[in-house]
């Protein structure tokens, strides 16, 4: 690869890097997890709560059964109206399929999810928040690189593809 093809690439990528950073999904911020879960939140309009309030979009909860098992509880009704076979689970390993529908179901704004474990470390809320970051990067990612087309730049994917003459002049210049 020639020496202005490549100033080109690491240009694009720096101009790429940049759109990113200014919409908050920069990749060293990425590596924060109080920056995904913002940013997250953020985009969808999304209040995570560990307050039990009426009014939120959707509940979930760990309760004890009569005998002390521990199940959980997901449903977005907050007046306990629960049908075992469908809002009732016995692992919380199956509660990040339900946040993750909570969040993608309730995407109009100003939504509000109580999550009664939401800081105590649990790895399924942290796990879900990264991977609904890592879609939304992959979505934001798109929308720079057809700002950056719009812009006249073209992303070099593979070795046949040369940017323009003007910006190869550019760069020859610079």
């Amino acid at each position: 690869m020639s020496d202005t093809i490549k100033k080109y690439s690491e240009m694009y990528e720096e101009k790429l890097e940049e759109k990113m950073i200014s919409k908050g999904f920069g990749e060293k911020d990425s590596h924060d997890e109080e920056h995904v879960m913002k940013v997250v939140c953020k985009h969808f309009d999304l209040e995570l709560t560990d307050t039990w309030q009426r009014g939120c979009d959707h509940y979930i909860y760990e309760e004890s059964t009569a005998d002390g098992y521990t199940v959980y509880v997901s449903t977005h009704d907050g007046d306990g109206d629960i049908c075992v076979s469908e809002n009732i689970f016995y692992y919380d390993n199956d509660l990040s399929a339900e946040l993750k529908q909570a969040i993608y179901d309730n995407d109009h704004g100003d939504v509000r999810i109580y999550l009664s474990m939401l800081y105590d470390g649990e790895y399924w809320i942290e796990d879900t928040i990264r991977d609904i970051y890592i879609e939304l990067v992959e979505l934001y990612t798109d929308m720079c690189k057809d700002e950056l087309t719009d812009e006249g730049w073209t992303e070099l994917t593979d070795l046949n593809t040369q940017p323009s003459t003007d910006m190869l002049n550019l760069i020859a210049n610079n």
